[in-house]
């Protein structure tokens, strides 16, 4: 009998614990909703120079930087007090540097809508490139590594990583053309130069999305992938 005691007395500690973990991943999936909303209000606002999103966006990132501070003393407290290991341990560590990439992704939507709201009252000129497409598949990036997050299956996540190698090559096109265009029409140099930086933005969107792919990885399977992608590079 006391020895069953003790082991209830073990379990309700435990039994908190991985509610706070719980509550932890909760917080996070949140913050990503806001990251994905960030993304798709600031694609959408350079593709219909739309002002009203632009404004979304900003307040947008405030949410953002808000919940970042809460995810981030929710895990440091989680590894302070609780002393986590093996699988547990992964997972907060995890959480703390996908945190750090959803609000660097909350950044870069940021800085699309504040430079279109630069351009808003100009005339606009047709430009070569599909930046609604890059949009799509950076937020398609983020999509499935959230996913991933949500369901812990390292599987998903390694799709990711073959999907950054497809916006790698849209951002490349998108420089040569438009830098084409501005050497071919430099009355069109300004909206090119916008284009530009749009796309640069998006393209490191997916880096930080796939960046979320191998912390998912990482928890599931212990892997660290990030230098190995970075010598493949």
């Amino acid at each position: 009998m006391l020895h069953n005691t003790r082991d209830r007395s073990y379990a309700v500690p435990r039994i908190h614990f991985h509610q706070q973990l719980a509550d932890l991943k909760d917080r996070l999936l949140a913050m990503a909703a806001l990251a994905q909303q960030a993304v798709e209000s600031a694609v959408d606002a350079y593709c219909n120079f739309d002002d009203g999103l632009c404004q979304y966006v900003r307040e947008n990132e405030t949410a953002i930087n808000l919940a970042q501070r809460e995810v981030d003393e929710m895990a440091y407290d989680l590894l302070a007090k609780e002393q986590p290991m093996a699988v547990d341990l992964r997972f907060i560590l995890a959480v703390i540097k996908i945190n750090g990439d959803l609000e660097r992704i909350g950044d870069q939507a940021m800085g699309i809508a504040r430079r279109t709201r630069e351009l808003l009252e100009t005339d606009r000129p047709e430009l070569p490139v599909d930046i609604a497409q890059m949009g799509e598949q950076a937020c398609r990036m983020i999509r499935t590594s959230v996913l991933a997050l949500l369901d812990g299956d390292a599987q998903v996540a390694d799709t990711v990583l073959t999907m950054d190698d497809e916006i790698d090559d849209l951002n490349r096109d998108a420089q040569r053309t438009l830098l084409g265009k501005i050497q071919e029409s430099p009355e069109c140099a300004e909206h090119a130069l916008l284009a530009i930086m749009v796309s640069r933005s998006l393209e490191r969107i997916a880096d930080h999305a796939t960046n979320i792919a191998t912390d998912v990885i990482f928890w599931i399977r212990g892997a660290d992938l990030r230098h190995q992608l970075s010598m493949a590079e």
